[in-house]
């Protein structure tokens, strides 16, 4: 077992020195006050040395005691004001069993045996005759288990290690290699919220003993080579990795790891230098790649020796395991890749399109914050310019348009993945029933061993030149086969509605449309390589408009993101993506159009008397209708009970829950609601403030690639299991945004470029938690799909097809299918709008076509530039993830009726979410004071008892003088 402390350990809230200074800001008055009565007290002894000695000794007693009473009133004040929040959060309790964390364990060496995808195998896998391996690179000491920051791991958990891994499956290793390595390093470079090392830790070539590699040679026939890459929140991997402003020690100081230009998803020259010798050495060699981004495998043609090749991306704590009964052959490979491995990355259409890019004429939108994170508060924007065609969408799109040599470009396709065993995938016919296809596929293992096989079905649309967008090649439905043995068959039903098969023409209808023509349902072993198809004929275009809207749909979806088309060019396929060129190059226009500032809204120009309505009418509040919260528990959204029970609502308590929602949501003493604690962590619970943390689960890239549905399920079903030990009813995950770029620092949190694939998981996660009573906050809604100046007013300009299609996709099914009863919304800027203040994402889409009722809570608060509670609350965000009183987390506007009526919805969707959640459970609930203040009211009591007692004892004393 491996400690994992200095890897990929949490981002702890306590180093966040922002917080630390907010905090201090917030109890510099009491902290004044104390002073001003010390000093006040020093001045009076000194004063009263010249007094005669009964005044004296009245002055000098009487100063010290009211000093002790001021420390008293005092620390009551902070604990009972400003810091109780932090005080109830850090004293809470609740930690996962050992019984459940064993059962984590063993799913995830279960989600590992299942997600880890063998790209490669030339007759070298599974390794029957040897079970010795000479492991090379430093990585194989320090594998890549997960990320940074909310997705994090805890090193109070033991990690089984890649070489434990290895040895648990009987296999022997290097130890002199081992030890080299871990004399050449200990811990893997951090790759933090609010730091990064970008360093490659990999010792040198020349600095390898040559008996070293002389007795490796006699020690085994067979080499492995480990390679990995991590990612975190807070930056995106580097473009360009010679970049002299990254952190990032060379291995040796005669070469440079990156030429310039190269990015970090390349062999680096010390990791090249490896493969020479290795591959020269051996005949047999193995890679392993331990990442979640899908990185540049050129090297495989490269190298002859090269005879098998596996992807580990992110395996968690106890994952590992997974890996050496797959090479062992225990366990038959069946992951399928959730990505596109593209031979060259800078040749994507989004690579020009990815990073740092700074509106140059934005003076009266930008401001020194004074935070020492946060800096200045500039907008900034990146183009989405490749519209739908995203991931193999493109490819496979661009290779029919003929814009692209397919095999120049793609090395392995999306849902590609071997195995040591063959399958034969028949097709039945295609059916349709009360707007639902359906195909029949029976799995046939023809092979000599047991294994699963993942089944795939896409569609292709019919394409008018110059129409609406669409791609040639789409996912419509997948599933997994049980575990077949030589001979048997399984057949599988995959089904798909009718109206999934339609594409949003934002241009023209400014709604979905389902265009007459054929479309081509086809069976694949991967998006590019077809099995079988069949056809599905519609006969004339159906437009899902409001007199016809999609059934899934409680509003017909129209046009809300026209602002955020901006004023690049997207790519089209029209005339053979004509416009390629020209779309994909890197923007030249770094300008804030006079449109789109008209319509920018920041913390500089927002003024919530603007948005006020003159005829909205004062809700009634403090009324005392002697209803309580837990009496909703289970009613109907729209009961009408709710208008009674929020009635009973005072405006400093709607304040108070909306404001303070970090890590929980606040009781309400006028209905009797229970304070909850909210909990972080895709990939392991974590509560921040009273350390305590769940173990460290696979990456959601790893549960993708599992291709599936009762995996997901699992996954949701442990993570809701460990919520409810740790005494958490709400999480803050799982995060679904699109792996737009191979480069997203955060790919690992994020499942997968595919919407369905995403969706359909996540969708299951969050039914799975739901049944332990967690609700589950689905995340960043939307349009968080890369880290640079994540938190600093980025705005996406894209076409609306895209963001409906592409990157709300995965979210809608979260919602639809998942039920999912809250959402974080994002800190980028769809268009001009901060999407935790934007009317059309959060109301008209997420609420009112989609049928969402719950909560949205923002990402953490970071009191920038565009962060205000007022907006948020207006515009269908209803709780500010930040636990303290830090100014624009606090409503400003709380006369007014719009204001209030905003107070008052969002404290419905708070209470309606937490009153159907564990919380109201009999054995959770809990409405009185907390531990921590009952011992403070003890302690207050002695101390007044011994503050009466001295004072009595002085004026006894004074009386005998």
């Amino acid at each position: 077992m491996q400690n994992i402390k200095g890897m990929e350990e949490k981002d702890m809230l306590s180093i966040n020195i922002s917080d630390v200074i907010n905090v201090v800001k917030l109890i510099t008055p009491h902290l004044i006050a104390l002073a001003v009565i010390l000093v006040a007290a020093i001045v009076i002894t000194i004063v009263a040395g010249k007094k005669e000695k009964t005044t004296r000794f009245m002055m000098r007693r009487q100063s010290w005691i009211a000093f002790l009473l001021a420390v008293i009133v005092i620390a009551n004040l902070i604990c009972f004001g400003p810091m109780s929040n932090m005080i109830t959060l850090a004293t809470g309790n609740g930690e996962v069993s050992d019984k459940t964390i064993d059962e984590a364990r063993e799913l995830s060496e279960k989600i590992a045996g299942e997600g880890i995808v063998l790209l490669e195998n030339k007759g070298i896998l599974p390794l029957t005759d040897t079970k010795k391996i000479n492991v090379f690179g430093w990585s194989s000491t320090n594998p890549y288990y997960g990320g940074t920051g909310s997705g994090g791991f805890s090193a109070d958990f033991e990690t089984t290690s890649l070489l434990d891994g290895l040895h648990e499956a009987g296999f022997e290793t290097n130890d002199e290699l081992s030890e080299f390595y871990t004399a050449y390093r200990t811990d893997r470079p951090e790759i933090g919220l609010f730091g990064q090392d970008w360093t490659l830790p990999e010792p040198a070539l020349s600095t390898y003993p040559a008996d070293m590699l002389e007795n490796a040679k006699n020690y085994s026939d067979t080499a492995m080579i480990v390679i990995a890459r991590s990612g975190g929140e807070g930056a995106d991997l580097p473009k360009d990795a010679s970049d002299k402003s990254l952190t990032y020690t060379q291995n040796s100081e005669d070469y440079k790891d990156f030429s310039k230009g190269q990015h970090i998803l390349q062999l680096s020259q010390t990791e090249r230098d490896l493969f020479d010798k290795v591959c020269a050495d051996y005949s047999n060699v193995i890679v392993v790649y331990t990442g979640a981004n899908t990185f540049e495998m050129n090297f495989v043609d490269e190298y002859p020796s090269i005879k098998g090749l596996l992807w580990c991306q992110g395996l968690g704590q106890g994952g590992f395991p997974a890996l050496g009964d797959i090479l062992s052959g225990e366990v038959n490979p069946s992951g399928k890749t959730s990505d596109t491995f593209a031979r060259n990355i800078a040749n994507a259409p989004w690579f020009n399109n990815f990073g740092d890019y700074t509106f140059d004429n934005v003076e009266e939108f930008t401001l020194d914050s004074g935070d020492p994170i946060l800096g200045v508060s500039q907008p900034h924007f990146v183009n989405y310019v490749e519209g739908i065609y995203v991931g193999y969408r493109f490819y496979e799109t661009a290779a029919v348009e003929g814009l692209i040599d397919y095999d120049k470009e793609v090395q392995y396709p999306f849902g590609y993945g071997l195995s040591y065993t063959t399958f034969e995938q028949k097709m039945g016919d295609l059916t349709i029933n009360n707007g639902t296809l359906s195909v029949d596929v029976t799995v046939t293992n023809t092979g000599d061993v047991a294994g699963k096989s993942a089944v795939e079905l896409y569609d292709t649309p019919p394409y008018t030149n110059g129409g609406i967008e669409k791609a040639a090649v789409n996912l419509v439905a997948f599933d997994k086969t049980d575990l077949l043995q030589p001979g048997e068959s399984q057949t599988i039903t995959l089904s798909f509605t009718e109206e999934s098969l339609a594409s949003y023409d934002d241009k023209n209808e400014k709604s979905y449309v389902l265009e007459e023509g054929d479309y081509i349902i086809s069976l694949r072993e991967d998006a590019h390589t077809v099995i079988d198809e069949k056809t599905y004929k519609v006969g004339s275009t159906v437009v899902f408009n409001d007199a016809n809207k999609r059934t899934s749909d409680q509003v017909a979806a129209t046009n809300h993101f026209e602002d955020s088309q901006g004023t690049a060019t997207y790519l089209s396929r029209a005339d053979h993506f004509a416009n390629y060129a020209e779309a994909t190059a890197a923007p030249t226009n770094y300008s804030m159009s006079d449109e789109m500032k008209a319509n920018y809204i920041c913390n500089l120009n927002y003024n919530p008397e603007d948005y006020n309505d003159a005829s909205d009418e004062m809700p009634t509040t403090g009324a005392k209708n002697g209803m309580k919260l837990e009496d909703l528990r289970g009613a109907d959204y729209d009961d009408e009970r709710w208008e009674t029970l929020l009635d009973q609502l005072t405006v400093p308590e709607m304040v108070s829950l909306v404001g303070l929602g970090g890590y929980q949501t606040m009781e309400v003493p006028s209905v009797e609601k229970a304070r909850t604690t909210d909990c972080d962590g895709p990939a392991s619970i974590t509560n921040n403030f009273t350390g305590k943390f769940s173990i460290g689960m696979p990456s959601s890239v790893t549960l993708a690639c599992t291709f599936d549905k009762n995996l997901g399920y699992e996954y949701g079903h442990i993570m809701g299991k460990m919520c409810d030990e740790m005494d958490a009813s709400g999480w803050y995950a799982p995060a679904i945004n699109t792996h737009r770029a191979a480069l997203g620092g955060r790919e690992f949190e994020y499942v997968s470029e595919d919407g369905l694939l995403s969706g359909t998981l996540i969708a299951q996660e969050v039914i799975a938690a739901k049944e332990f009573g967690v609700y589950s906050y689905v995340k960043h809604f939307a349009m968080n799909d890369q880290e640079t100046n994540r938190w600093n007013m980025v705005s996406i300009w894209a076409p609306e097809q895209a963001i409906r299609e592409i990157y709300l996709k995965p979210f809608e099914i979260a919602i639809k299918d998942g039920g999912a009863q809250a959402v974080m919304s994002s800190y980028s800027y769809i268009g001009p709008h901060w999407s935790g203040a934007n009317d059309s994402l959060l109301n008209k889409v997420l609420r009112d076509e989609w049928g969402f009722r719950g909560m949205v809570i923002t990402d953490y608060f970071l009191g920038a530039n565009f962060m205000d509670a007022d907006a948020c609350i207006r515009n269908g965000n209803d709780l500010m993830l930040v636990a303290y009183e830090m100014g624009d987390n606090t409503v400003n506007d709380q006369t007014s009726a719009t204001g209030i009526k905003a107070l008052r919805q969002a404290s419905k969707n708070i209470m309606y979410t937490v009153v159907n959640s564990r919380a109201y459970e009999p054995e959770n609930l809990h409405t009185g004071l907390y531990p921590w203040q009952i011992a403070f009211i003890v302690v207050d009591v002695l101390l007044a008892g011994l503050l009466i007692l001295l004072e009595v004892k002085t004026m006894k004393k004074f009386k005998e003088i």
